[in-house]
């Protein structure tokens, strides 16, 4: 497949993501939700495969281009699948989704409670069985080089400020909600300035 081709399928699609389609893990989730979409990036895939996408954000611009990015796709109700909404306060019905993804968003979490609550309500509207994939921020790797602002969140070496998690903390809510890593953590360390961790969790049945 020539890189104009790709681009056409999966756009700029997250690259862990892309590594589970291609395993087939996704094969049988038919109702999607990326919770935090931004302008959709990651679901133009879906849409083209005829799957029931879903998208949040709370930047009515991207809701609004991924709105007119959707409407080429008849089975899907742009107006009504794609709104403008908090993470943590997701407007779906509980156990509606087979595949929920959060890709960069949880680490604006502005402390431990937000950060929980945004779960949560993620947790909440998959489905028994259902996908959890997500990538965030942690300090694996770099733990000697960020520095502790407060409330869980650290200044990076690369001069962001982010929530963080450690491998300890996401095995202990990947127990706590229910669920089971499908995959091993994993975790990116971009040359000592930042690692991005991708968590991919299955819910109990």
């Amino acid at each position: 497949m020539k890189r104009a081709q790709i681009q056409e399928t999966f756009r700029n699609i997250d690259i862990y993501l892309f590594d589970q389609l291609a395993k087939g893990t996704y094969d049988d989730c038919n109702t999607i939700l990326d919770a935090g979409c931004g302008t959709g990036r990651n679901l133009l895939y879906f849409l083209k495969e005829g799957a029931e996408v879903f998208g949040v954000d709370q930047n009515q611009e991207a809701i609004s281009q991924l709105r007119s990015l959707a409407s080429q796709f008849h089975h899907i109700n742009s107006e009504e699948n794609f709104k403008v909404s908090a993470v943590e306060n997701l407007p779906f019905e509980p156990e509606s989704f087979d595949l929920v993804i959060s890709s960069a968003v949880l680490h604006f979490a502005e402390n431990l409670e937000h950060f929980k609550a945004m779960l949560d309500a993620m947790w909440r509207v998959l489905k028994p069985g259902g996908y959890f994939f997500c990538r965030l921020a942690s300090d694996i790797g770099i733990e000697s080089l960020v520095q502790f602002i407060g409330n869980g969140r650290y200044l990076l070496p690369d001069g962001s400020e982010r929530f963080l998690v450690n491998q300890e903390m996401l095995l202990r809510f990947t127990k706590n909600l229910g669920g089971n890593l499908h995959e091993p953590i994993k975790t990116t360390n971009v040359q000592n300035l930042r690692s991005m961790s991708t968590w991919c969790v299955r819910k109990n049945t």
